[in-house]
């Protein structure tokens, strides 16, 4: 099965490691990265729960993926979780400001498979691990500065990011606000359309040249009519 070209680094730490004999070398943990130029050496895996010790791959390891299971290629590198979580990483790192505040956790990333090259950082508002929650693509070139567990940007708040994966909180106000805007549009459209209604119907009364009690105002007229009929008939 053919290689995908790009991944993301909490999909790699998904899948069962298997070796070339069926061997199960247990789920993605850590990842093993190089954060100054933004690349990813490979990652590890832990065999059981019980195990103390850590398998480590490389990513030129990976022979083929297939449903949730990476095959790897050799054999890994043995290690342990002391040593391991000495190595550098940006994950679960503060994403800090331009004016210095907190405003989010790097909680993930997309990189290439055959380089390691990372090509953007998600952003997460709080918890990573909070199932559900928002992400937020953050670009290499928008990051200025790194230090252990703190990363600097040049934005001003999540806003100023793409919202890459939206929560269901933002999904459920976000449906809100386009109810409320369609009822605004719809009240603002009866309005306009009841306005239009008055003002052709003022139009019409002005147009009306209706003078009150007009059959009295002429009966003078029906009168003197008459009489002069009158005066003309022989018979009368």
């Amino acid at each position: 099965m053919k290689l995908p070209k790009e991944i993301l680094l909490s999909e790699l730490l998904n899948f069962s490691v298997r070796g070339n004999i069926a061997v199960n070398y247990g789920n993605g943990e850590n990842v093993w990265m190089h954060p100054p130029v933004h690349r990813i050496l490979g990652w590890s895996s832990r065999p059981s729960n019980l195990d103390l010790k850590r398998n480590v791959w490389r990513l030129n390891q990976i022979s083929q993926i297939i449903d949730n299971e990476i095959y790897v290629n050799g054999d890994p590198a043995i290690s342990d979780l002391a040593t391991l979580n000495r190595f550098p990483t940006l994950i679960e790192a503060n994403l800090i400001n331009i004016t210095g505040s907190k405003i989010g956790v790097i909680a993930d990333f997309l990189f290439e498979l055959k380089t390691g090259r990372i090509k953007f950082y998600l952003v997460s508002r709080s918890n990573p691990k909070i199932p559900g929650s928002s992400r937020w693509k953050l670009n290499i070139d928008n990051i200025n500065d790194q230090q252990p567990g703190l990363v600097f940007c040049d934005s001003q708040s999540l806003n100023d990011l793409i919202l890459i994966k939206s929560s269901i909180k933002n999904e459920f106000l976000q449906k809100g606000k386009k109810i409320i805007n369609r009822f605004d549009d719809m009240k603002n459209k009866a309005s306009n359309r009841l306005e239009n209604w008055l003002e052709e119907d003022e139009d019409i009364n002005q147009n009306l040249d209706f003078k009150p009690k007009s059959f009295y105002n002429n009966t003078n007229n029906i009168s003197r009519s008459f009489s002069d009929k009158k005066d003309d008939d022989p018979w009368i």
